[in-house]
């Protein structure tokens, strides 16, 4: 009869961990979303501080190019920091919304309205994140000059 009791005390708590599993999922993609931002974060700082170093031995058409150059990864770092920012934002509202998920299991009040509008606030600041990380890589793939018009084409092409 204990042992029953137990079982029944048991459920409501095993499926509060099963509810809380697709919160924890998105939380891991959430994660890796942040390692590549934070590794593209890396690489432009990486890149300014190159270009920075070529600076006091350059003339005025290499300086030209260096501060167009410092002008686009400005550009990309200041997106990559709100990218990241919003992300962990994201992570955060995540990790309150399934402490307050066991918090209303062992308390017997209703959040459901707020852990709902926790995760739009998640998902909102997830999306925006993504959008600023695409825009991100659009300036990044705009400014990469591959110097294709400068390399004659075979013959045939």
């Amino acid at each position: 009869m204990i042992l029953a009791t137990m079982a029944d005390d048991a459920l409501p708590i095993a499926h509060l961990i099963q509810l809380a599993l697709a919160p924890v999922f998105l939380l891991t993609g959430v994660g890796s979303i942040l390692n590549v931002l934070t590794a593209r974060l890396n690489r432009i700082v990486d890149r300014a501080r190159l270009q920075e170093s070529r600076w006091a031995q350059a003339n005025e058409a290499q300086r030209t190019e260096i501060y167009r150059i410092l002008a686009a990864l400005s550009q990309r770092m200041r997106l990559i920091n709100w990218a990241i920012g919003l992300c962990v934002v994201c992570a955060v509202l995540i990790c309150v919304v399934v402490a307050i998920m066991f918090i209303s299991q062992f308390s017997r009040l209703d959040f459901s309205q707020i852990v709902a509008g926790l995760f739009i606030g998640a998902m909102a600041a997830l999306t925006v994140g993504l959008v600023l990380f695409l825009r991100e890589i659009l300036i990044a793939t705009a400014s990469v000059r591959i110097g294709i018009d400068d390399i004659k084409a075979p013959s045939g092409h």
